[in-house]
């Protein structure tokens, strides 16, 4: 997966799609969004860089998915600016969206996998489509299962699979042509403890092994601090191993959006968001807490 996600031009520029690395992966501009008569999201503004992780916080309904189908061009913002890769996306047609699309990839809720094809079918699904040469599917599918340690399940049906595996099943699919982002929409739900931290490895090695950049729509507190307290490290044999930070909240690379009633009412640091003296933060933060299988919302 190395050679896939090789940086040609010493940090300049990104072998996938030739943009500058000082440039945001992505980046919303004062963005309106209303469902009908009733405003979703008001002045929403941030920006996720190359090799960081983006966790957007809220509670039921308070607009994280929204602003997912808003970066994919699936919905048009009622007013303000979406940019991918430096490229303004709100005005482009269908095509273009595609084109955008293509280069983003998206691990959904569900898994979303087709229940009649294998593992190896579900991942090589769009590369089918492009009529990529056998060959070249076999040996992409099968570094992309490594990646996320599955090559053994490769010829079994989804409905063969743990909840856990199909996860890591739609991680392998989404990081089909090599994206230099990924959107992960409540990637951990319904799993229970110990799977939920080896789909947060997975969303880390992106981060810090590929430098890719990634966005988490979540509203489980163990997440966060388990994507802000440990840091993937390649070792000299080449083995990715992960490392315990100091403490939770304490990685420079992750930051937090935390929305409420589709505001932003905090943008920065994991740190600061943990320390932070706003009462409906820290209602947040210890409210949720518990087991990441239950489900929470907080008024």
């Amino acid at each position: 997966m190395r050679n896939f996600f090789k940086d040609e031009n010493s940090g300049h520029s990104d072998a996938r799609s030739g943009t500058r690395q000082d440039v945001p992966a992505i980046e919303l501009r004062n963005i309106d969004f209303a469902y009908e008569d009733k405003k979703n999201l008001d002045d929403i503004s941030f920006k996720v860089n190359n090799g960081e992780i983006k966790v957007i916080l809220s509670s039921s309904g308070g607009g994280k998915s929204t602003i997912l189908k808003l970066i994919l061009g699936l919905l048009k913002p009622d007013a303000g600016e979406i940019f991918v890769d430096g490229q303004e996306i709100t005005r482009l047609d269908e095509d273009e969206l595609q084109h955008v699309r293509d280069n983003i990839g998206m691990v959904f809720q569900e898994g979303a996998l087709f229940d009649s094809l294998s593992v190896y079918d579900n991942v090589a699904y769009r590369l089918n489509e492009r009529d990529v040469p056998e060959e070249e599917i076999e040996a992409e599918v099968l570094r992309l299962l490594r990646f996320v340690d599955l090559e053994k399940e490769i010829e079994k049906l989804p409905s063969e699979l743990s909840g856990g595996m199909q996860k890591r099943v739609g991680i392998a699919r989404a990081l089909v042509g090599g994206p230099k982002t990924v959107l992960f929409d409540e990637p951990t739900a319904f799993l229970d403890p110990i799977t939920c931290g080896t789909i947060c490895d997975l969303i880390i090695k992106l981060r810090d092994v590929e430098n890719v950049a990634c966005v988490v729509v979540t509203h489980e507190m163990n997440v966060v601090k388990h994507v802000t307290s440990e840091r993937a490290v390649v070792q000299e044999s080449g083995r990715v191993t992960m490392e315990n930070g100091i403490e939770p909240f304490s990685l420079a690379n992750t930051s937090i959006l935390m929305l409420r009633h589709g505001r932003v009412i905090f943008d920065g640091i994991s740190h600061d968001f943990a320390y932070s003296d706003d009462p409906y933060i820290r209602n947040f933060i210890h409210g949720t807490e518990v087991d990441p299988t239950a489900k929470h919302a907080v008024a």
